[in-house]
């Protein structure tokens, strides 16, 4: 599943193309994705003008000229790609067309059907309500990720994919953090206080800095609007490589040293028991 940073590659790579025009045409060929379409979906959309296409946590929040915003989320395997004249036809699993004024087209395409698309009427909306702070943000920090940890019992990593602690953490960035961090993913994560929290958060914000500076990663469906790659997935520390050393390693890599792979609340975890703790 895309994370934050191939959401905000996204967004940043829409933005120039939706941003100040109009919606003169939507074409919507099915009912539902993971959730039905709103009703009367492209009629609500056609002849809005695009205000700004913003992010908040793994969503799309596409602004509108009368308030309403399109919020998109691209769930297991949805991509948008850009086209600056007529597209080519479409394919089995290209659902949604958004055609502006200038002729360009951006076109949602979802094989699995796991994003969705919706409209909020104004501001706020139920999938945006509960999430923490964006972790670029000035509201994230060491402080703020001990007090949210504080009384939680369970381990550290799937602690880290609570959206309402971390908004648009995913699995992947979790294990690099805390891995730059050398904090173990097994850690209560009510012991990650102090120090460990300052680490923490920093390590979170420059390991997204870095993703997003990179286009992000491309595992799987993944791709940029223009069909490119992201290719941070070259730079990860530990994920997806068990047994493998990690940077700076002096393990034993015979005698079972290296990265280990764990799963942790049914997700993958990366991490080097030497070096994280």
């Amino acid at each position: 599943m895309p994370e934050l940073p191939e959401v905000e590659t996204i967004r940043r790579a829409l933005a120039p193309v939706l941003e100040g025009r109009r919606l003169c045409r939507v074409t919507v060929r099915r009912d539902a994705l993971r959730i039905p379409f709103p009703p009367a979906f492209a009629a609500r959309l056609e002849g809005r003008r695009v205000r700004a296409v913003g992010r908040r946590a793994k969503y799309l929040v596409i602004e509108l000229d009368d308030g309403a915003a399109l919020i998109t989320h691209l769930g297991m395997s949805g991509r948008f790609r850009t086209f600056a004249a007529a597209p080519p036809p479409p394919g089995p699993h290209d659902h949604v067309d958004l055609v502006c004024e200038d002729g360009s087209t951006v076109r949602f395409t979802d094989a699995r059907r796991f994003g969705l698309m919706t409209i909020a009427e104004g501001p706020g909306h139920p999938l945006l309500a509960g999430l923490g702070p964006e972790p670029l943000g000035n509201e994230f920090s060491g402080p703020y990720l001990a007090a949210r940890l504080k009384g939680r019992r369970g381990p550290v990593k799937p602690a880290l994919l609570d959206q309402s602690v971390v908004a648009g953490m995913g699995n992947i960035y979790a294990s690099e953090s805390l891995f730059r961090a050398a904090i173990s993913p097994r850690r209560k994560a009510s012991t990650v206080a102090g120090g460990r929290a300052e680490r923490l958060a920093a390590a979170i914000r420059e390991v997204l800095a870095e993703a997003i500076a990179a286009g992000g990663s491309s595992l799987r469906d993944y791709r940029h609007p223009d069909g490119e790659a992201g290719y941070f997935q070259h730079h990860f520390a530990v994920y997806g490589r068990p047994g493998e050393a990690c940077p700076g390693c002096d393990c034993d890599l015979a005698g079972g040293g290296g990265i280990r792979h764990i799963v942790q609340g049914g997700r993958a975890t990366f991490y080097c028991a030497r070096r994280q703790r």
